[in-house]
């Protein structure tokens, strides 16, 4: 048996997502079942301890199911040596617009090829990090390969591996739903859900 399937029939067991990745979701029912223990009665994952101000700040406006594997890839990059921060979160469509105005019909540089509803930060399920030195933002840095690592360790995909437009500081919790689908058709079920109200994990 792979190890991909030993996670897989822990998952399917404990109830959570079936992705054969053992993120931050698939540790906290293991923690929960194991050692059970009582935190409020919520579950261990949703108890996963805040981190800083700012970051909370965008995790907050995150999907439940996005918010704990956020705060765990802070913790896991300091538990590694690194600092950062989540320094952007859910946009809605009219920001994202006002966001893709800039150096187009607004004063500024470009800072995003997509419109409202064509950023996967539109659905909360997306987040970017910034690597800080004391308190200095590196926009640029070695280290962000290494959180990128690491984010795909917890189960998230990271922007750095993508080919069109390489995105380091970007991560995204992909719904098993839509698993292998390009993202053109996964944009538009997104936004199917969006309009239908569904949710964006089921």
């Amino acid at each position: 048996m792979q190890i991909t399937e030993m996670i897989e029939a822990v998952q399917k067991k404990l109830r959570v997502q079936i992705d054969g990745k053992a993120g931050a979701e698939t540790w906290g029912a293991i923690y929960a079942e194991i050692v059970k223990p009582t935190i409020g009665g919520m579950a261990p994952i949703l108890a996963i301890s805040k981190v800083d101000e700012r970051s909370e700040n965008y995790i907050a406006t995150l999907l439940p199911e996005v918010q704990p594997i956020a705060r765990a890839l802070v913790q896991k990059a300091a538990a590694n040596g690194i600092v950062i921060k989540v320094i952007s979160g859910f946009r809605t469509y009219e920001e994202q617009d006002a966001l893709y105005a800039k150096g187009r019909t607004v004063a500024g540089e470009k800072v995003t090829n997509v419109r409202g509803g064509y950023s996967n930060h539109n659905f909360g399920i997306a987040f970017d990090v910034g690597v800080f030195s004391g308190n200095s933002y590196l926009g640029e840095s070695p280290k962000y390969k290494a959180v990128g690592l690491l984010g795909m360790d917890l189960g998230l995909e990271w922007g750095g591996n993508w080919t069109s437009i390489v995105d380091e500081p970007h991560f995204q919790l992909r719904p098993i739903w839509a698993e292998g689908l390009p993202q053109k058709e996964f944009l538009a079920g997104l936004r199917a859900r969006v309009s239908t109200g569904a949710s964006m994990f089921a």
